[in-house]
């Protein structure tokens, strides 16, 4: 499917109907509250229901309790090797490449600002990397897993910011379309995929084709599952290609509250990282992995660190030299990403589960394999030009 400028606008007029229609009844019955509060005691997959749970409430979350039956579970299994493999570089990618590209989407950017606390831009993060992991998980999809339940509520906070900005009448729907419309669901899910094996391509992780479209599989699949018209959504790479580069001539460019969480997320990651002397490394990596024409619109401070951190595949490149070759040294290095993952998440967490809830209101103030063979090298599909 080669996407349009028709096609594209047709999208941003498009919500998510069952999650829309089960926050409007929750708001209209006055039932959100409960509705939060019994929530938080279910946190993985197959917890009977609390009793008192909203009968909207309860049916939605019947029918978004399983993951789509086309779902090929060889492919989700061979993404989880992926992502194993290359945790650390895949956190990378997402802190320091898809989330400063969702800032360059102004009327994305202006959403963020919007909805979510601009005071604690660690949370966004936090949501976002534990997402991630719960994702990953070998459990992901089966009784105790964490993602399912996660998935529904994120579709809900999702509806719940639609709800808001158009009754508060905060979103120019003429203008902006939908918020969170399925152009921008789509987009964000190539901002986390297609964009990441893009970040990893440029600091030089050598991936397989496998791989790459394996990682890109998973996300489609959690794309289902937040409400993703999968007669839209890409369903190749080179597809994705295409969907992406049109997505962001279409939207991109600079704007201040752009400026603003970039400015936070930079500040944020120079707190997690120990002392100062590395503090420019941050800006230098968002700066690398998005270019210089988006870091000067997202105002990403220029850092002697910008040439040096053109050397980073180069060190990767011995590091998995010594992975190729060392068994020992390829458990010792996914163990030091895994660690580094998880001590990442922790640092943003602060070492809580995060919770995703409706808001009621809108505030300011808000044991391990081995990969994929390492078989015909992944190269990204060439840059495509607007039709």
């Amino acid at each position: 499917m080669t996407p349009t400028e028709a096609s594209m606008d047709a999208l941003r007029h498009v919500g998510d109907e069952l999650a829309d229609a089960t926050v409007a009844t929750l708001f209209e019955r006055g039932e959100v509250g409960t509705f939060n509060t019994l929530m938080r005691y279910v946190s993985t997959a197959g917890s009977p229901l609390p009793d008192g749970l909203p009968e909207v409430a309860r049916e939605y979350l019947h029918v978004t309790s399983a993951p789509p039956s086309w779902v090929d579970w060889e492919e989700m299994e061979k993404a989880r090797l992926f992502f194993i493999d290359n945790s650390v570089h895949i956190s990378t990618a997402l802190s320091f490449a898809s989330m400063p590209a969702c800032y360059l989407v102004p009327h994305v950017a202006k959403l963020l600002s919007a909805t979510h606390g601009l005071k604690y831009p660690s949370k966004r993060m936090a949501e976002t990397g534990q997402f991630t992991v719960y994702l990953m998980r070998p459990d992901a999809f089966e009784a105790g897993g964490r993602f399912v339940p996660a998935a529904q509520k994120v579709r809900l906070l999702h509806a719940s910011i639609r709800h808001h900005l158009r009754r508060e009448n905060r979103w120019d729907v003429g203008t902006d379309g939908v918020p969170i419309c399925q152009e921008d669901m789509i987009g964000g899910q190539m901002f986390f995929s297609m964009l990441v094996l893009d970040s990893l391509h440029r600091l030089g992780i050598h991936m397989s084709t496998e791989g790459a479209e394996a990682y890109s599989y998973a996300w489609r699949v959690v794309g289902a599952m937040l409400g993703v018209d999968q007669d839209a959504v890409p369903k190749t790479l080179d597809e994705a290609r295409r969907f992406l580069d049109l997505y962001m001539i279409r939207h991109m460019g600079p704007s201040p509250e752009g400026v603003h969480l970039t400015r936070q997320l930079i500040d944020l990651y120079e707190e997690v990282v120990p002392g100062t002397f590395f503090d420019p490394v941050v800006s230098a990596l968002i700066r690398h992995l998005v270019g210089d024409t988006c870091g000067d619109w997202l105002e990403v401070p220029r850092t002697p660190w910008d040439t040096v951190v053109k050397a980073v595949p180069h060190l990767l490149g011995v590091l998995e030299t010594i992975e190729d070759r060392s068994p020992l040294g390829a458990w010792a290095l996914d163990r030091l990403g895994h660690l580094t993952t998880v001590l990442e998440l922790s640092s943003l967490t602060r070492g809580r589960v995060m919770h995703y809830a409706i808001p009621e209101d809108l505030k300011k103030d808000y044991g391990l394999p081995t990969g994929p063979p390492r078989t015909r090298r992944w190269t990204p599909p060439a840059a495509t030009v607007s039709p």
